[in-house]
């Protein structure tokens, strides 16, 4: 098995990609989806928080008040970093373990919805394949204003505020342009899941898998063959 990367940009329809490549029966882990789950009350990094940032940051129902805790962290750098260094190592625990759940599955490949994967670039020497999910400037600036209600300034700002798509183009290894109609989207996410599925680079990982488990099996069974004897 083989893990490969797949971002977008605001509006650039990566959602609408990671839909298409599910429904063909792909393994998806959403970074973002655990990165809120590992922040709540039955969570280590939860109890971390609330002590380094204090009860002031929570809701009456006990939960991370988000709107709080960002209004903190933007305004003060090292109160980021100190978020990062606790939220990040449990965001990865939580990734490794559906990682390795799919791998027991059988998967061929898993696709890992990060939306920062280039920004960060911390975890793109894991993957064996990136993909992005691009659009053009102007589809991508109607699409976000159409879609939040927000003026052309608005819009620019907040498209500003990202690495352009045009440079990610450069950094990834597989493109899917959204910028047309479903269908033609939809094809490409068919023709890169056949590519991917078709691709022997999983047997590498299985065979490392069989040649770890074969070295400890022998450990094993030295072990007991002294003992009994």
């Amino acid at each position: 098995m083989f893990l490969v990367g797949l971002t977008g940009g605001i509006a650039s329809g990566k959602s609408t990609v990671v839909a298409m490549l599910q429904a063909l029966g792909c393994a998806v882990i959403d970074a973002d989806v655990i990165a809120r789950q590992v922040v709540q009350p039955r969570f280590l990094a939860y109890r971390r928080i609330v002590h380094s940032f204090g009860p002031e940051i929570l809701l009456e129902t006990g939960e991370i008040n988000r709107e709080a805790l960002g209004s903190i962290i933007f305004s003060q750098p090292e109160k980021r970093q100190l978020l990062n260094s606790i939220t990040h190592p449990e965001i990865q625990k939580e990734i490794l373990k559906q990682i390795l759940k799919y791998f027991v599955l059988g998967y061929r490949y898993v696709i890992l919805d990060i939306p920062l994967l280039f920004e960060t670039n911390t975890l793109t020497k894991f993957m064996k394949h990136t993909v992005l999910v691009y659009c053009d400037p102007q589809t991508q600036l109607v699409r976000l204003m159409q879609r939040n209600g927000l003026t052309r300034a608005e819009a620019e700002a907040r498209i500003a505020a990202q690495l352009p798509l045009d440079q990610k183009v450069k950094l990834a290894s597989h493109v899917i342009d959204n910028s047309g109609d479903l269908e033609t989207t939809r094809k490409q996410a068919l023709k890169l899941h056949t590519s991917l599925e078709d691709s022997m680079d999983f047997l590498l990982v299985r065979l490392l898998a069989l040649t770890a488990a074969a070295g400890v099996g022998s450990v094993v069974y030295f072990l007991l063959r002294h003992l009994v004897a």
